[in-house]
């Protein structure tokens, strides 16, 4: 016999704001599409890799994706790392009992085909289904590894500057008087320093470095969230509820965790395809100017900068191109979904 609880499960606004999302087909589907691509991407080494799965020679089996193995092991002359792709190792393994199982594509982000003779960039082949750059190195397997870099660094500078705008925007709109005005100066001087300065700065003192890139691009991540939550703790600080739980003596953080936040969270929610998205360009547009992460990173702005002084490559800007714009898109289409189904104005 089902109980009140079990009939009511999954009928709460939780649960009604999800159907509506699956309604929206363009945003539903587009989350799909996006999450596959994801979930693809961080098994790039699987997927796109010079070095085999597996080795089975002369009985017993290798994982060169796992442990390096010297040129010596499978019978050549040099104690360095096998080369996987060299021809004396692919005829090795022709031989019986003798087999290797490669990835899809026989490339990694940073593996060079030597076996080029045109000029570099190279237009797309058997070898390189994308083509090459002009270092020699596969651009599908560039791209692979550059979309995992762009979503991981988005939703770790979305991560990171959610959770530092939701607090600053929380005490500013909690407290009110002081520490609002305080605060709101604090920000006003802050957003009026240069960004792109100082990121120029801090790139010609340091490294370039994805750590560091991240740390610097979170410095100014979260100011424009922390209007909106604090414009939602200002209005909800007045309200009936909070007035009693202030008057039985609840503390201003369970206050602020409990009662507030969950009534605050639609804008945080809303902008958090958004975010991801303007995250994407910042770090393409920094790897553009060449102000982004090391050159040997695989990136999405670096190709487009190889597209920028290789005109007639037109390989390297096209499919650069339709991977972001492609990303975008999906993000956007997730945003404007989940913007209709938290509207207060529709039910």
């Amino acid at each position: 016999m089902k109980t009140a609880a079990t009939r009511t499960y999954g009928k709460g606004p939780t649960g009604r704001r999800w159907k509506r999302f699956r309604r929206s087909r363009r945003g539903y589907y587009s989350l799909i599409i996006f999450l596959i691509f994801f979930v693809l991407s961080l098994f790039a080494e699987i997927l796109s890799n010079d070095k085999p799965f597996l080795v089975v020679y002369e009985g017993e089996l290798f994982f060169p994706l796992v442990i390096e193995y010297p040129e010596t092991r499978f019978g050549g002359d040099f104690e360095t790392e096998t080369d996987y792709l060299d021809p004396f190792f692919l005829e090795m393994m022709e031989r019986p009992g003798n087999k290797a199982l490669f990835p899809p594509n026989r490339h990694s982000y940073n593996s060079i085909n030597l076996d080029i003779d045109g000029p570099l960039p190279a237009p797309p082949s058997r070898q390189n289904l994308l083509g090459t750059d002009d270092r020699g190195r596969d651009v599908l397997a560039r791209l692979v590894y550059g979309f995992r870099l762009s979503i991981l660094f988005g939703l770790g500078l979305t991560l990171i500057g959610t959770l530092t705008g939701i607090v600053a925007g929380a005490v500013q709109g909690y407290f009110g008087g002081r520490v609002d005005l305080v605060c709101q100066r604090f920000i006003e001087i802050w957003g009026a320093m240069p960004e792109l300065y100082l990121l120029i700065i801090f790139a010609s003192i340091f490294q370039p470095s994805i750590l560091l890139l991240l740390v610097l691009l979170s410095l100014f991540a979260w100011m424009g969230l922390s209007d909106y939550v604090r414009a939602e703790f200002l209005r909800g600080r007045n309200l009936e509820y909070v007035k009693a739980a202030r008057a039985l003596g609840v503390g201003n953080v369970t206050i602020m965790y409990r009662h507030l936040l969950p009534n605050s969270m639609t804008p945080v929610i809303t902008f958090l395809p958004f975010r991801v998205s303007a995250s994407i360009l910042a770090l393409t547009s920094l790897d553009f100017l060449g102000l982004g992460v090391p050159p040997s990173t695989p990136s999405l702005g670096e190709l487009l900068a190889q597209g920028k002084a290789n005109i007639d490559a037109w390989w390297l800007s096209l499919s650069t191109f339709f991977v972001l714009v492609g990303t975008l898109i999906l993000l956007i289409f997730i945003g404007e979904s989940l913007r209709e189904v938290f509207d207060p104005r529709k039910k």
